[in-house]
């Protein structure tokens, strides 16, 4: 999740808010308006009287939106015909753990939940998930390279299972730090540094902070559907957004922190009237989803702290690593989505024409989650990339 897109959550979780309310509107005019006075009983009775008529017609009204409000969700897979491509995978991702667990704790009070897949003596990548999801994002990674390497993944701070910071830092150079603290557990043997939007950042911001681990504990990076700036200033719509982001999206921030209980029920009602779901799918998907992937990926809202978000999303507003892609000196696989609307693919190109060992591979159609859309793909340039990088050991 990146700044931007607090505007969209807002006019969805108001949108929802607005169904729910109009509902309950409709259905108790309906239910006034069919009691009528008899005056030979000497009171009212209840007469409803159904047919081509206001009164039927609002009934109708009202129960539409309620199903709407709580059961939108329920229906859309009909209505997009998503078994659209498949109603569901082989093998649908889950929000699953199952690697063996650590605890590490941070000077700022932080323990971050790190769990290690595939076998003790293979080749670590250490994993750095997309901001508003979790370590499960990895489902696929997971299955899909364990046979050789040590896949070593980790919740960034308040997300999944790690605590938040005393401090509520949520910094892009916090994050590094805990990523440096993350890498220690590979036990000195080289590793490749990987990293989805929020994920890439941080690894970019680790190359400015630690730049001595380049080439010595980190042999190479894959920068995947990410951005080297204030994301702001790479979505779709840009100029827009730019313009908004000082009256527009840095109030809506702060008020997503001071009400987020509030945010909170609006991410629900978003979830089960549908539109999350939608918005998912319009922002991260290009068509060759399936529904599972698609529920995946929006159920993540109904977990992430409103106000945890907004800390991380004000971090992204002063990140910057315009200067460090020049400084980075070990092989960089950059992996955007042809059609992304999040980090444009130019972002991707700017990263690749300034990074001096770049390779780029673009996931076609691909927007933001790419990397689950077309996982085998993804897994498979990972895979020879990684082995390339650590010299095929």
């Amino acid at each position: 999740m990146i700044p931007s897109l607090i505007i969209t959550s807002w006019l969805l979780g108001l949108l929802s808010f607005g169904i729910i309310g109009g509902a309950f509107y409709l259905l108790y005019e309906w239910y006034q308006r069919v009691w009528t006075y008899e005056p030979e009983l000497n009171r009212f009775v209840f007469e409803p009287t159904f047919g081509f008529n206001a009164l039927t017609a609002m009934l109708l009204a009202g129960l539409i939106l309620l199903i709407w409000a709580f059961a939108g969700r329920a229906l859309l897979p009909l209505l997009l015909g998503s078994g659209q491509r498949k109603h569901s995978d082989l093998d649908p991702p889950r929000q699953t753990r199952e690697g063996s667990m650590q605890r590490l704790q941070r000077p700022d009070g932080t323990e971050l939940q790190v769990e290690f897949y595939g076998p003790e003596g293979g080749p670590p990548i250490v994993m750095t998930h997309g901001w508003g999801m979790n370590s499960t994002e990895w489902h696929y990674l997971k299955q899909e390279l364990t046979d050789h390497f040590r896949l070593i993944v980790w919740d960034e701070p308040g997300l999944g299972l790690s605590t938040q910071p005393d401090n509520r830092d949520y910094s892009l150079e916090k994050m590094a730090r805990d990523l440096e603290a993350v890498l220690g557990l590979a036990k000195g043997r080289p590793a490749i540094l990987l990293g989805h939007s929020i994920g890439g950042m941080i690894t970019q911001t680790f190359c400015r902070l630690f730049p001595t681990a380049l080439g010595a504990s980190v042999r190479g990076l894959v920068l995947t559907h990410t951005t080297y700036t204030n994301p702001v200033r790479t979505v779709k719509g840009a100029p827009f957004f730019t313009a908004l982001e000082r009256p527009v999206i840095v109030p809506l921030l702060y008020l997503t922190i001071w009400l987020s209980p509030l945010v909170w029920l609006m991410n629900w009602t978003r979830y089960l009237n549908g539109s999350a779901h939608l918005a998912t799918k319009w922002t991260s998907y290009a068509g060759g989803e399936s529904w599972d992937q698609i529920e995946f990926a929006t159920s993540y809202q109904l977990h992430a702290s409103p106000a945890v978000l907004a800390r991380g999303m004000f971090g992204m507003l002063h990140y910057d690593a315009t200067e460090t892609l020049k400084t980075i000196d070990v092989p960089v696989l950059v992996v955007p989505g042809d059609q992304d609307p999040l980090c444009k693919p130019e972002a991707s190109l700017f990263i690749d024409e300034n990074v001096p060992d770049s390779r780029l591979v673009v996931l076609k159609p691909a927007r933001h989650l790419g990397l689950i859309e077309h996982h085998d793909y993804y897994a498979k340039q990972v895979r020879h990339f990684a082995l390339e990088a650590l010299g095929g050991k």
